[in-house]
C-alpha cells in the first residue's frame, strides 16, 4: 500500500485537526461495524467472527509495533493495562514518571501509597533514571504538546540500572514509526491515530517482562483455550501475552481490523516513513505560518488561556481541542495544505 492508497480509504474530509482526540474511520471500519450491528439486530451475530476479529487486529497491531503476536494482549483502556503493572510491583518501588503526562499513565501507580512515584521533566527523563529506579513510566509522545521522548537515552540508562520500562505509545503508533520491543511494556489505544473504534487497546510485553507481571484481570478470554476456561477453578491461562488479555468489546473489534491492517500495510511497508513525513510536514507548515520553529511532532500546541484562538479555529469550521490552556492541532493522513492555510488563516484572524 502506498500513502495515497491509505488516504483513499478515508472519507473526504475537511478541517478535521484532532487525531489526537479521535482518529476518523476507515471505510472498511464503517462498513464492518454497520454490517455487525445489523447482523446482531437479526440475530445472525457469530461470536467466532468476533473472535477472528480480535486474532486479526492483535496480528496486525504486531505488525505495526514489529513484536512477535504472542506478545500482544488486548483489553479495552490504557489505565486498566497501566493498572496491572502497577499492582505487580512490589511496596516500596520507585517509579519514575513524566510532570504532565497524561493521567491514565500516572494515576495507576499514584493510587498506590506504597510506592514512590517520582515526576520529572520530559527533557530529564533520562538523566534521572538511577540506581533506585525500578521502573520508567512515560508516553512516547506528550499528549499535551506532542514532545517526543529521547527514546535511545531512556532506554539506554533504564538498562544499565535494569529498571523496567513501560512506554503508552497511544499518541504516537500511527504517525510515529515505533519498535516496540525495544521496551519491556507497551500499552496502547488505538482510537486516535490508528483509527480504530474507542475500546480497542493493546499491551506488549516480551517473554521477560511477562514474568514481571501479574495477571490481575485473569478471565476466561485469557486462558489456553478461551472458550474451555469459562468454568471452573482450573486455572489454565495462557503461556504468552494472551494471560494479560482482558475480555473484548466485541463490535469495537470488528471495526478495528481493517483499520489495523490498512496501517500495518503502510507502516511495515517499504517507506514506513510516509506518514510521519506527511504529518509532521503539515504541523511543521502550520507552526511556520505562526513564525514558529519546527518542531517534528504531527501534534501542535499552541498557548490559549482563555480560548479565543479556539474559538477562531471553531468559527472557521476547524475541529481541533483545548488541552491544558492550549488550542491543540493535530495532523494526520487526512489532511492537507489546505487545511493548514485554513488553520493559519484562523489564527492569524
Amino acid at each position: 500500500m502506498t500513502l495515497d492508497a491509505l488516504r483513499a480509504r478515508f472519507a473526504p474530509t475537511r478541517g478535521y485537526l484532532n487525531a489526537a482526540t479521535c482518529g476518523l474511520p476507515v471505510a472498511g471500519t464503517v462498513a464492518a461495524l454497520v454490517d455487525g450491528v445489523e447482523r446482531w439486530s437479526r440475530a445472525e451475530h457469530d461470536l467466532a467472527d468476533y473472535d477472528a476479529a480480535v486474532a486479526a487486529s492483535r496480528a496486525a497491531f504486531a505488525r505495526i509495533v514489529g513484536v512477535p503476536t504472542s506478545d500482544v494482549a488486548v483489553a479495552a483502556q490504557t489505565a486498566a493495562l497501566v493498572g496491572m503493572v502497577a499492582t505487580s510491583l512490589p511496596a516500596g518501588a520507585e517509579v519514575l514518571t513524566v510532570e504532565g503526562d497524561f493521567t491514565s499513565v500516572t494515576y495507576p501507580f499514584l493510587v498506590r501509597t506504597d510506592l514512590r512515584v517520582r515526576a520529572v521533566p520530559l527533557a530529564e527523563l533520562a538523566h534521572r533514571i538511577g540506581p533506585s529506579t525500578d521502573v520508567v513510566a512515560f508516553s512516547l509522545v506528550q499528549s499535551y504538546d506532542g514532545a517526543i521522548a529521547d527514546t535511545d537515552a531512556v532506554v539506554e540508562a533504564a538498562r544499565r540500572v535494569g529498571a523496567l520500562t513501560v512506554a503508552d505509545l497511544t499518541q504516537a503508533a500511527g504517525w510515529l514509526p515505533v519498535d516496540a520491543t525495544r521496551f519491556d511494556v507497551t500499552v496502547t489505544s488505538a482510537y486516535k491515530w490508528l483509527c480504530a473504534p474507542r475500546g480497542v487497546t493493546f499491551l506488549t510485553a516480551g517473554p521477560q517482562a511477562r514474568d514481571r507481571l501479574r495477571p490481575v484481570h485473569a478471565n476466561w478470554y485469557a486462558g489456553a483455550d478461551v472458550w474451555s476456561s469459562v468454568y471452573g477453578h482450573d486455572l489454565r491461562l495462557a503461556d504468552d501475552s494472551r494471560r494479560f488479555d482482558l475480555s473484548p468489546a466485541w463490535l469495537c473489534w470488528l471495526g478495528a481490523t481493517p483499520a489495523l491492517e490498512a496501517f500495518a500495510d503502510e507502516l511495515a511497508g517499504p517507506v514506513p516513513d510516509a506518514v510521519r513525513g506527511h504529518d509532521v510536514a503539515l504541523a511543521d507548515a502550520l507552526r511556520a505560518g505562526l513564525d514558529l520553529e519546527p518542531a517534528g511532532s504531527a501534534i501542535v500546541s499552541l498557548p490559549d488561556p482563555d480560548g479565543s484562538g479556539g474559538a477562531r479555529l471553531a468559527r472557521a469550521g476547524l475541529r481541533a481541542a483545548a488541552r491544558g490552556g492550549c488550542a491543540r492541532l493535530s495532523f494526520h493522513v487526512r489532511n492537507d495544505d489546505d487545511d493548514v492555510a485554513a488553520a493559519v488563516e484562523a489564527l492569524r484572524g
